[in-house]
């Protein structure tokens, strides 16, 4: 598809890249949200290779490879699989921790921390198993094929954001985070499911062993043990025993993950980590160095830094790895025929597209009809609805279920897999189909944005130049690394010298990170700067340098300005000035804004050129109809 063409208004701005504006969100959810959805991409090519391979020429060098033995071997000790088993026991394995590096994480300082907020998505995700479980039984019941009724409780978190990327409205960042709520449960339940229905024979002396190491796993935060080394090795081993005991890998993977703590960096180490910072830009030395990164790494829990490491390995190398192994399936010799015509296959795909539509849109309806919880802002029915179908896409643990669920047994998990891959393409277009009725019978469109400030001026926390009274005012979303907003600097100095004191300028922050690399960074020291009260001379500092606003340049324009340095460093890394910048990120979507600058005079959203003569004849305008009251949206 052809780029629309843009407008001219777009030739003035810095807009997003991407479908919402991503300063709204924590930095850790940002890498997330980018690693799934763009692993995504490298998963449906490796499927699309799976297949082609499988049923080319060359078919039996695709099984045969997946067939190869490989060892490894410590001594008298050795562990030797096929290469399919490595990928689905081994690699899979670590998959798992990470989603339960993630679980912690979210359980402990997260989205999931709060129960009223974790209800909602969680009676949804409850509905999304149960609902398609009995959709699977009733259309298998009772023949061979009734086993796999796991397949159809999972959903792939990568496949579905980057199918929610390309069928979804443009802003999406509640419903994202709304459906990897569900996500997470799904994946915590289709992990204990496999560990209780689809392993082996138990051996209990490697069990005990495994789940003693787990004790030590978890209390080595108790120790202050803070490098990730011990962690992982303890992981390492939980691993080998939990295959040795007979239950599936993937176990020891989610059951690590979420032994290893999360935390929020204390004050403390945050400001050891500034003085140890402040050391070696004194003393640039390599001891001086190493210790000052060490004092980095304790500040952030193992949990986080493991997550940043191994994330991306999980999502752009292990997830395709399990796709190509497990996606090729030959459709030739009438094996499709067969597949389109089993009862198996079309119960995979009921259960997962029709029994998560049904179960997640139902779960979540009922929850919020009892009150025992609300949806996230801006995240209606029609969006849940749309959610609801594109959860239908299983694949990664779906397709882990049915090779467990079908060993041994080929022409089953053949018809399995042609339902796991059908249920994902009538999956994502029947989320295309629930997002385009949602938007023609149920609610805005994306061209009819807010056009008015979700909430008013406050004097108490926006950075305002100018009397906080004045009658005239503008609003700007700026973006310190924007040249625009840089250009548009100049315009407020004229509208300030016409107006006078009749004049308020409003500056609220919008960085847009996945464009400008250095404008988080920028927005978190002018509000640094702001407690010491010298935020204009931050922003005029920073729009001065825009090629020079690495964390280091903060740092000196902290000192030329005559900040507090302890207190600037230590405000610069805190949560409270991080969230302040996303509150207003926040704000900004909520009222419409696309990119950055935008203004508002008033409270109404301007468009169209903002030069001094076009925004002054607004603001005269403004002052003529007296309407510097909240207008009423119609």
């Amino acid at each position: 598809m052809k780029p629309l063409p843009r407008k001219k208004s777009d030739e003035s701005q810095s807009r997003s890249s991407r479908g919402e504006l991503a300063a709204q969100l924590a930095a850790p959810v940002r890498r997330f949200m980018a690693t799934e959805a763009g692993s995504s991409g490298l998963m449906l090519l490796a499927v699309v290779v799976a297949l082609a391979w499988a049923n080319s020429p060359w078919s039996e060098s695709y099984f045969s490879l997946w067939h190869t033995e490989a060892s490894v071997a410590v001594g008298d000790t050795e562990l030797a699989m096929d290469l399919g088993h490595w990928v689905n026991d081994g690699l899979m394995a670590l998959f798992f921790f990470v989603i339960g590096l993630e679980v912690r994480y979210e359980l402990s300082v997260g989205s999931l921390d709060d129960r009223r907020r974790i209800l909602i998505p969680g009676i949804a995700g409850v509905g999304g198993m149960l609902v398609p479980v009995l959709f699977y039984l009733l259309i298998a019941p009772g023949s061979e094929a009734a086993s796999g009724w796991g397949i159809v409780i999972g959903t792939d978190t990568a496949f579905l954001l980057g199918a929610l990327a390309v069928v979804g409205p443009r802003f999406v960042t509640q419903l994202r985070i709304f459906l990897l709520a569900i996500t997470v449960i799904d994946d915590f339940v289709a992990v204990t499911v496999i560990g209780v229905v689809y392993s082996g024979t138990i051996r209990l002396p490697e069990l005990i062993a495994a789940l003693v190491l787990g004790a030590v796993l978890s209390s080595l935060s108790r120790f202050d043990v803070w490098r990730a080394v011990p962690y992982v090795l303890i992981v390492l081993v939980m691993w080998y025993l939990t295959l040795n005991a007979g239950l599936h890998a993937s176990i020891a993977g989610m059951l690590g993950g979420l032994l290893v703590p999360a935390r929020e960096p204390s004050r403390e180490g945050v400001e050891q980590a500034a003085r140890l910072f402040r050391a070696f830009r004194q003393s640039p030395r390599a001891d001086v160095g190493k210790t000052a990164r060490m004092g980095l790494q304790q500040a952030v829990s193992v949990n986080e830094r493991l997550q940043m490491y191994l994330h991306p390995w999980s999502s752009y190398v292990v997830v395709p790895l399990f796709a190509l192994a497990n996606a090729g399936v030959d459709l030739r010799d009438g094996v499709l025929t067969d597949a389109l015509g089993s009862a198996l296959t079309w119960a995979v795909v009921v259960g997962l597209v029709g029994g998560k539509f049904i179960g997640i849109w139902g779960g979540a309806r009922l929850g919020t009809r009892f009150g025992l919880g609300e949806l996230p802002g801006g995240v209606g029915q029609g969006h849940v609805l749309g959610g609801a179908a594109l959860a239908g896409i299983g694949f990664t643990v779906s397709l882990l279920i049915a090779g467990l669920a079908f060993e041994g047994e080929p022409e089953l998990l053949a018809r399995a897999t042609v339902g796991v891959l059908l249920a994902a393409v009538i999956a994502t277009l029947t989320g295309w189909l629930a997002f385009r009725l949602s938007t023609m019978f149920g609610g805005k469109t994306d061209a009819d944005l807010p056009r008015y400030l979700d909430r008013l001026v406050d004097p108490e926390t926006d950075h305002i130049l100018g009397p906080v009274d004045a009658p005239l005012t503008l609003v700007e979303y700026g973006d310190f690394e924007c040249p625009f907003c840089a250009r548009a600097t100049g315009v407020t100095k004229e509208l300030r010298n016409r107006f006078g004191d009749r004049f308020r300028y409003v500056f609220r922050h919008l960085p847009l990170p996945d464009v400008h690399p250095h404008a988080e960074l920028a927005a978190r020291a002018a509000v640094a700067a702001d407690a010491q009260g010298r935020f204009w001379d931050m922003h005029d500092l920073l729009y001065q340098h825009q090629d020079e606003m690495e964390y280091e340049d903060t740092v000196v324009y902290a000192i030329d300005l005559g900040l507090d340095m302890e207190k600037f460093l230590k405000d610069l890394e805190s949560d409270r000035v991080a969230e302040r910048v996303r509150r207003d990120a926040r704000s900004a979507e909520a009222s419409g804004v696309q990119g950055a600058p935008t203004f508002f005079i008033g409270n109404r959203r301007h468009t169209g050129p903002y030069d001094a003569e076009t925004l002054a004849r607004e603001l005269e305008q403004l002052e003529y109809e007296g309407s510097g009251a909240t207008p009423t949206e119609p």
